[in-house]
C-alpha cells in the first residue's frame, strides 16, 4: 500500500484583525528591491480604505483588481503571468490574494505559472506541474470554499474545468482574519458557506474515506449545523467558526475527495458559467439519490434563511450543450470513484447525467 505524501499549508495566522500583520510576515521574504510582491484583490474592495489602506506597498510592488464575477480561467492566468513578466525588473518576490475562492484560486494558479513553461491548461490535472510555486500567500474575505487550504486551483480552461491539483499548488502562508468577512452579502455568505457543507457531506459519505478525513469532515459537519441551523451565534462567533469550517472542510478533502455535487457543478459552470457557491447549492439541491440525509438538512438550512434558488437553468440548452456539460462532469473521474465507486460508469451514464441536468 502506498500512501500520499500531502503538502500542507507551512503557516497560518488566525485572529480578527491579524491582517494588520501582513506587513512584518512577507517583509522578510522580499527577495530584492527589484522583485515587487504582487496583491490580487477582489474589485470589490476598489476604493475601500478600510482594507486597500493597510496593503503595504514597498518598492514597485502592485495591487492588481480583479472582478470575481466570472469563474477563473486558464486564459485568465496566462495573462496576469504576461503581465507581471513583462511590468516587473525580476520574478516577483511573491504573490498574495485577497478575496474569495476565485481571487485564491488565481493567485495559487499564477504563482505557478510564473516558475513553469507553457500555458496553464497544460497543468489542468493530477500532479502535472514539475516546479516549485513562487512564494504565495492567501487572505480570504469570504469564508467556505476551503481555497485557502487546498491543493487544487480549479480552472476553466478551452475544453474543461478542472483543477491544477498538485503538490506545489498550497499557500506558503494563510492569514484568518474573520474581520475581513464582515461585508459578505447575504445570499453569497449562504452559497459559499454551503460550498463547506457540501464538501463535508461528499467527503463523509465517500468510498475514499478514512479516520484523517472524518476528523475534518465531521468538525466541519458540526460547525456547519452550528451556524446554518442552530443560528444562536453572535456575528462575530458566527465569523470566526465559518472560517474554521472552511479551512476543515478544505481539509476534509485531502485525503478524500469530493463527489456528486461538485462533478456536476463543474459541467454547470463550464456551460452556463454558473458561480461554484450557488451552482453547488443547485445540484445539491437534486440529490437525494446519492446524499438523503445531507439534502434534507441542506433544505431545512435553505428553508431557515430564506433562500430561493434559481430554477429552469438547463431549460433551454441544446443536446450539444447538454453534451458538453455531461462531457465535462464525467471527466472528474476521481470524484465519481469517491462518490460511487470503483464501478462507477456503471450507475452514471450520459443519459442518468442528462436526467438529472433536466432537473435543473
Amino acid at each position: 500500500m502506498s500512501y500520499k505524501n500531502y503538502p500542507m499549508v507551512s503557516r497560518v495566522v488566525f485572529g480578527r484583525g491579524s491582517f494588520n500583520q501582513l506587513d512584518e510576515i512577507i517583509s522578510p521574504k522580499r527577495l530584492n528591491v527589484n522583485a515587487p510582491f504582487i496583491f490580487l484583490v477582489d474589485d470589490v474592495f476598489k476604493g475601500n480604505s478600510w482594507l486597500t489602506s493597510r496593503i503595504p506597498l514597498a518598492y514597485g510592488d502592485k495591487v492588481l483588481y480583479i472582478s470575481a464575477n466570472e469563474e477563473p480561467k486558464t486564459s485568465q492566468v496566462d495573462a496576469l503571468v504576461e503581465e507581471i513578466i513583462l511590468t516587473t525588473k525580476e520574478r516577483p518576490s511573491g504573490i498574495i490574494g485577497i478575496g474569495g475562492g476565485t481571487i485564491m484560486d488565481l493567485a495559487k494558479a499564477v504563482s505557478i505559472m510564473l516558475t513553469n513553461d507553457g500555458e496553464s491548461k497544460d497543468y489542468q490535472g493530477w500532479d502535472l506541474v514539475k516546479n516549485p510555486a513562487i512564494y504565495h500567500v492567501g487572505i480570504p474575505t469570504i469564508s467556505g470554499t476551503g481555497a485557502e487550504v487546498s491543493r487544487t486551483t480549479v480552472l476553466t480552461g478551452p475544453d474543461k474545468k478542472l483543477g491544477i491539483n498538485s503538490d506545489h499548488t498550497p499557500f506558503d502562508q494563510v492569514i484568518l482574519d474573520p474581520e475581513l468577512t464582515k461585508d459578505v452579502p447575504k445570499a453569497q455568505w449562504f452559497y459559499t458557506g454551503m460550498d463547506c457543507y457540501i464538501h463535508c457531506i461528499e467527503s463523509l459519505n465517500g468510498t475514499f474515506l478514512n479516520a484523517f478525513s472524518q476528523s475534518y469532515g465531521e468538525k466541519a459537519f458540526q460547525l456547519c449545523k452550528e451556524l446554518f441551523l442552530d443560528n444562536n451565534l453572535t456575528a462575530e462567533e458566527a465569523q470566526d467558526k465559518l472560517m474554521m469550517a472552511s479551512w476543515h472542510g478544505g481539509m476534509s478533502i485531502a485525503y478524500s475527495q469530493v463527489g456528486v455535487a461538485h462533478a456536476m457543478s463543474y459541467g454547470l459552470s463550464y456551460v452556463l458559467g454558473t458561480k461554484h457557491g450557488i451552482g453547488n447549492c443547485i445540484v445539491f439541491d437534486h440529490l437525494e439519490e446519492f446524499y438523503p440525509e445531507g439534502v434534507k438538512l441542506f433544505k431545512q438550512m435553505k428553508s431557515k434563511h430564506n433562500i430561493e434558488l434559481p430554477q429552469n437553468l438547463c431549460a433551454d440548452l441544446s443536446d450539444e450543450e447538454f453534451d458538453t456539460m455531461i462531457q465535462v462532469a464525467l471527466n472528474l473521474e476521481p470524484l465519481w470513484e469517491n462518490a460511487i465507486g470503483k464501478n462507477w460508469k456503471k450507475v452514471i451514464t450520459p443519459e442518468k447525467l442528462k436526467e438529472l441536468y433536466q432537473n435543473m
